[in-house]
């Protein structure tokens, strides 16, 4: 399967690859020098760009506040994709290209009979089945609505102070179905979740630290480079190890407390007896920097 494709599920239970167009990769040769008058590197509505073992990805609609129509919805996915694949990326950052994170769903494209969901992964490629690799969210501007089911899909959030967030959908006679309603019951306390959800208003970054839904606070126009170096400092660490222990606490809540355990070694024992743990317990004793190989 290549990197970029997703495995799908047929009718009759056989799985098959589906291909999703590769997000745009932004490389050396890209980069405009400082001040020039060409610094769109491409009219792709997803970049990716890799940096010391993570992978940023960037909704890249500005002009329409990074609304998700399918191309981007297929973009995002291909990125998804391809974080999971490679064992050169450890983990990854999804922003919002110009003040918006993201607006939600592109209401034209969807009355022009555009779907901005990925089969398996759902809405935007990515509400629906996550990476399993670490994803942080770099929050400037809104994220409201799918947008903020977005930033929700991910495992951690980074967020400039001026960032708001919000799923306004019941002033609109709608349902937050896109996750929102799922995860964020488990990110704030019951009564802020229902709060948050049965009024529609939108909740300022302040508030949103305040209640520990966001993870580091920035100044506006830092939440990319802050939440960058976040993923550095999950990058540097084993692989294995990174991967086995998010897919525990994700795993674990719905574990009965009698199997807890014993559910927990079917991840814990492949990375404890792998290179990388001989590895990191022989660097530790030489005093030096392990070298992570993956296996």
């Amino acid at each position: 399967m290549r990197v970029g494709d997703a495995e799908i599920r047929t009718q009759d239970g056989e799985m098959r690859a589906q291909a999703f167009p590769p997000a745009a990769r932004i490389t050396d040769d890209d980069r405009a020098e400082p001040g020039s008058e060409e610094q769109t590197v491409t009219d792709s509505p997803v970049l990716t760009e890799r940096i010391d073992g993570v992978l940023v990805v960037t909704i890249n609609r500005p002009e329409a506040r990074n609304a998700i129509n399918t191309e981007a919805a297929e973009g995002i996915a291909a990125a998804m994709s391809e974080l999971d694949a490679d064992d050169d990326l450890v983990a990854g950052v999804v922003t919002g290209a110009g003040s918006t994170f993201c607006a939600g769903m592109d209401l034209k494209a969807f009355l022009a009979g555009e779907r901005p969901s990925v089969r398996e992964r759902g809405f935007a490629g990515i509400v629906r089945q996550p990476p399993v690799k670490p994803l942080i969210a770099a929050v400037e501007g809104h994220a409201i609505a799918g947008g903020f089911e977005v930033v929700l899909a991910c495992d951690l959030i980074v967020a400039a102070d001026n960032a708001v967030f919000g799923l306004p959908e019941v002033r609109r006679g709608l349902v937050a179905a896109g996750g929102g309603l799922l995860r964020l019951r488990e990110r704030v306390p019951y009564h802020l979740a229902v709060e948050w959800a049965l009024t529609g208003e939108f909740v300022s970054a302040a508030v949103a630290a305040e209640v520990h839904l966001v993870n580091r606070l920035t100044k506006p126009g830092a939440a990319k480079e802050t939440a960058i170096e976040l993923a550095r400092l999950i990058a540097r660490n084993g692989p294995l190890a990174v991967r086995a222990s998010k897919a525990i606490i994700t795993a674990s809540r719905d574990w009965a407390a009698d199997e807890a355990f014993t559910k927990q070694d079917e991840f814990a024992e492949p990375v404890r007896s792998s290179a990388d743990a001989r590895e990191g317990a022989l660097a530790f004793k030489e005093k030096r920097a392990p070298v992570w190989r993956g296996e």
